[in-house]
């Protein structure tokens, strides 16, 4: 697997990014999330597509983006989180498993985080011409589906939770809506973000429950909008515009 400390911001320049203001999130858009890999999604080729469009287009209007991995061990189930009986909820087939090609980011997500375009850890990627790309690890060991638990450029790194707490606004786009992205969104929301999900940056798990979870985070204050909506709207739903 190509270095993950590449593109990345670690360190002390972790630590200077505490206290930035608009931060874009892509989660877990890894080869393993995509059609054909260990728990594809329908869509999420196209999520990875959209998603770094979107970047390119209007990744100069955030201060920072973050494109977190799960990073699981191969020696074990992961404090449980892999079974070979998976329920496909709490429990998985073994995936992103560290070392795999699985656990690679999607081929545009990977060129957009600097595998191939960025310079050294923690610059911008395409000659400056974007914000700071944050690599964050999570899941190695143990389960985990909110980015925020993850930490910046290795397993010991800085946690991301601690740099974004001074975050105002936080979009999020990924894999998949219905897990990571919407405890991504609920853990952002916890710290005092004003926090937006991406719609259509997203393809969820299991299509049928998308109109309870999208009420359910609305109900925490978390706004599902169109990518590309200003930043001042986070109070209208994909579903509202409808």
């Amino acid at each position: 697997m190509t270095d993950t400390t590449t593109g990345t911001a670690t360190g002390t320049r972790a630590e200077k990014a505490e206290g930035m203001d608009r931060v874009l999130i892509l989660v877990d858009i890894q080869n393993d999330f995509c059609e054909g890999g260990a728990l594809g999604v329908d869509g999420g080729h196209e999520v990875a597509r959209r998603a770094a469009a979107f970047v390119r287009e209007h990744g100069r209007e955030y201060d920072a983006i973050v494109v977190s991995q799960d990073h699981h061990r191969g020696d074990g189930d992961n404090g449980g989180h892999f079974s070979e009986s998976p329920d496909f909820v709490d429990t998985w087939p073994p995936h992103c498993v560290v070392g795999t090609e699985g656990e690679e980011l999607a081929g545009p997500i990977a060129e957009l985080a600097g595998e191939g375009t960025a310079g050294a850890a923690g610059a911008p990627a395409d000659g400056g011409s974007l914000p700071p790309i944050l690599r964050v690890l999570k899941g190695h060991g143990e389960p985990a589906y909110s980015a925020l638990e993850g930490t910046i450029g290795t397993v010991d790194g800085t946690p991301l939770a601690h740099v974004l707490a001074g975050a105002r606004s936080v979009d999020i786009a990924g894999l998949a809506l219905d897990y990571c992205v919407a405890a991504t969104a609920r853990d952002a929301r916890a710290l005092g973000a004003d926090v937006r999900v991406l719609r259509e940056l997203t393809a969820p798990v299991h299509p049928e429950g998308v109109d309870d979870l999208v009420a359910g985070l609305t109900g925490r204050g978390i706004a599902v909008v169109a990518a590309g909506e200003p930043v001042g709207i986070v109070g209208r739903t994909t579903q509202e515009e409808d």
